[in-house]
């Protein structure tokens, strides 16, 4: 467990964890810390409530998810995560998805409007903030995600690999279909694997 700690306070998901460490101390910190971990990196762990989800998210970073903690142990523990995320990075340069041109703006009454890689789509949509789950109704589909809130602030939106493969060639209009069928067969290489974008305001 300690080891499972370690890898994430050095990933990208250790943002913010370290003032966990002030308040108390032993075993209790750890389980702290662990359960902060988790809720990164587990769907339905830390989500936002409704009015917390609203206004405008830029495209921060990759951001990788599990379905279960069991998913995410069968899948080789924390380093798993770290290990999509840094994969991830590298496609989504090859795409040309940056922190300029990807972006999801929820507003009141259900609606959105969002950017990736420069490309505008809008719609409504739904959302559960009792487990984080999200769907984006545009003008041609629905695309199913999940919401994960992280301990910065910052959102996770994630998606399995069909509905990622749609995010980006279908409104994205990604012409390098080498990258996202590659960003498609990463999600896929773990069982219960979730992959998307870090949001930040």
């Amino acid at each position: 467990m300690l080891a499972a700690m370690t890898l994430l306070m050095t990933s990208c998901f250790s943002t913010g964890l370290g003032t966990a460490t002030t308040a108390n101390t032993g075993t209790s910190v750890l389980g702290n810390v662990l359960g902060s971990v988790l809720g990164n990196i587990l769907l339905g762990g830390m989500t936002f409530d409704q009015s917390s989800l609203l206004g405008n998210w830029n495209y921060n970073a990759p951001g990788a998810a599990f379905t279960t903690e069991n998913a995410l142990n069968k899948a080789g523990g924390a380093s798993a995560a770290s290990a999509l995320v840094s994969s991830l990075a590298s496609n989504y340069n090859n795409i040309g998805i940056n922190k300029n041109n990807t972006s999801f703006s929820f507003q009141q009454g259900n609606k959105f409007a969002a950017k990736v890689n420069g490309i505008p789509f809008n719609g409504t949509y739904t959302y559960n903030q009792q487990n984080g789950e999200i769907a984006l109704k545009t003008a041609t589909e629905t695309i199913k995600g999940n919401v994960i809130k992280n301990t910065n602030g910052a959102m996770g939106l994630m998606f399995d690999a069909g509905q990622m493969t749609n995010v980006l060639q279908k409104e994205g209009k990604v012409s390098n279909k080498a990258a996202v069928q590659a960003v498609s067969k990463l999600c896929k290489s773990k069982n219960g694997a979730r992959v998307g974008f870090e949001l930040t305001r």
